[in-house]
C-alpha cells in the first residue's frame, strides 16, 4: 500500500478537512430547498420526501459501508466520495425534472454515508492510540464546522450569484481529493489489523449480539433526537415568534457553533479522564440550557449562552462515543464509526419527526421542550453500559 507522504498531525487534518467537505456539502439542501421548491413546482410533501430521502442515504447506510471497509480495503473511494459529492449538489440547478433532482440528492447521501466510517477507520491508521480521542474530536470537529458554515456561505454565494453558478463550489472538494492522492493517504488499508476469531470476524450478527453496542447507539440514538429536534425546528419555532428569518438562522448558527466546539473538546476531555464520564456528564448538564431556552424561547443574551451551551454539551459526548464503541469492536471500526455517526443520526431523525407531529397537537414550543426527555434515557443506557480502560 506504501507510506503516506505527511505527519500523523497532517494526516488527521486532511481527513478532517474531508469530514467538513462532505458535511459542507450535506448541508446545501436546506438553504436550496425554497428555490428548487418554485423552479421544479414541488409541494411541501415532495421537499418532504427529498430530504428524507438524502437522510436515509447519508446516514442509514454508514454501518453498512463501515463493515464493508472493515474487511476490504477500498481506501481509494475516498478520494472519490469528496470530490463527487460536491459534484452531486452543486449540479441540482441543472437537474431537468424531479427524477433527477432526488438521483442526486440519493447519490451524495452515498457519498456522505461512505466517508464517514472511512474517515473514522484510517484515523486509526495515523493517529496514535493516546490520542485517539483528541484525534477524533478534531475529525467530528471539521464537519461541525462544515455543516453550521453550509447555509452561512450558500446563502452569501447565492445573493451574488445563480444558482447555476453553484458548480464552483465543487473546486474545494477536487482539490482535497487530490491532495488525498498526493500524500497517498487513499493508499492506507482500511480493513482492520486487528486480530480476532474468524467466527466474530466474519459474523455481522455478532454486532448486534453485542449488549454493550446496543446500548450505546441506542443512547446516541436518544441524544440525537434531542439535536436533530433543535436544528431542524429551532428557526421555525423563532419565526413563527415574530423573529426575523435572519436572526433565526444567527441563533441555528448560535447552536451549531456551539455543537462544534463541544465536540472538538470532548474527545480530548475523555482522552485525559474516562469517555464514560465524559458522556454522562455532559448530557446531564445539558439539560439545564435546553430546558432553560425553550421554557423561554427569546433572543437575550443569557437565552443566546443557553442556546450554545446546549450545542457544545449535547454534542461533546460523540468522539467519546466513537472511541469508546471502537473499544467494544475493534475488528468492526467502521461499523462502530458508521453506527455512531450515522445510525444514530437515522434514529435521531425519526425521534424529531415524533417531536414535529407533537408540536401539530401541543404546539412546537411544548413539544421542543419535551425533546429533552430523550436524554434522560440517554444517561441511564450510558450508565448502564460498563466502561474498561484500554
Amino acid at each position: 500500500m506504501g507510506e503516506i507522504k505527511c505527519g500523523p498531525k497532517t494526516g488527521v487534518l486532511l481527513l478532517a478537512g474531508g469530514h467538513f467537505m462532505i458535511d459542507f456539502y450535506n448541508n446545501f439542501l436546506p438553504v436550496l430547498l425554497p428555490i428548487i421548491m418554485v423552479r421544479m413546482d414541488m409541494s411541501l410533501t415532495m421537499c418532504g420526501l427529498l430530504v428524507m430521502v438524502l437522510s436515509i442515504t447519508a446516514n442509514l447506510l454508514q454501518p453498512i459501508f463501515g463493515y464493508i471497509f472493515d474487511k476490504h480495503n477500498f481506501s481509494r473511494s475516498m478520494v472519490y466520495a469528496v470530490a463527487l459529492s460536491g459534484v452531486f449538489m452543486c449540479v441540482v440547478g441543472y437537474a431537468p425534472n424531479k427524477l433527477v433532482l432526488f438521483l442526486l440528492c440519493a447519490l451524495l447521501g452515498v457519498a456522505v454515508s461512505a466517508y464517514h466510517p472511512l474517515g473514522t477507520s484510517l484515523l486509526r491508521k495515523v493517529s496514535s492510540k493516546m490520542n485517539m480521542g483528541r484525534s477524533v474530536s478534531i475529525y467530528v470537529a471539521g464537519g461541525n464546522i462544515g455543516f453550521a458554515l453550509a447555509p452561512v456561505l450558500v446563502v452569501a454565494f447565492l445573493d451574488r450569484f445563480p444558482l447555476e453558478s453553484l458548480p464552483v463550489l465543487i473546486i474545494p472538494g477536487v482539490l482535497l481529493a487530490a491532495a488525498y492522492i498526493f500524500t497517498n493517504l487513499w493508499n492506507l488499508p482500511s480493513k482492520s489489523d486487528k486480530p480476532s476469531d474468524e467466527a466474530v470476524e466474519t459474523d455481522f450478527k455478532s454486532i448486534l449480539r453485542n449488549i454493550d453496542v446496543v446500548r450505546l447507539n441506542l443512547a446516541m440514538g436518544f441524544r440525537c433526537w434531542t439535536h436533530v429536534s433543535v436544528v431542524t425546528f429551532l428557526p421555525l419555532l423563532m419565526q413563527s415568534k415574530g423573529i426575523s428569518a435572519v436572526m433565526s438562522g444567527t441563533l441555528l448558527g448560535v447552536f451549531l457553533v456551539g455543537s462544534a466546539i463541544g465536540g472538538l473538546f470532548g474527545g480530548e476531555i475523555g482522552d485525559r479522564t474516562n469517555h464514560k464520564k465524559v458522556m454522562a456528564y455532559s448530557l446531564v448538564l445539558a439539560i439545564i440550557p435546553v430546558v432553560y431556552f425553550f421554557l423561554m424561547p427569546n433572543t437575550s443574551i443569557l437565552a443566546i449562552i443557553a442556546l450554545f451551551f446546549a450545542g457544545a454539551l449535547l454534542m461533546a459526548p460523540q468522539p467519546s462515543s466513537i472511541v469508546w464503541t471502537g473499544h467494544l469492536m475493534p475488528q468492526f471500526i467502521g461499523v462502530a464509526s458508521g453506527m455512531m455517526m450515522g445510525l444514530c443520526y437515522g434514529i435521531g431523525s425519526i425521534g424529531a419527526a415524533v417531536t414535529a407531529v407533537l408540536g401539530d397537537y401541543i404546539g412546537l414550543e411544548t413539544a421542543l421542550l419535551i425533546s429533552i426527555v430523550p436524554v434522560f434515557l440517554a444517561i441511564f443506557m450510558i450508565v448502564r453500559t460498563p466502561y474498561r480502560e484500554v
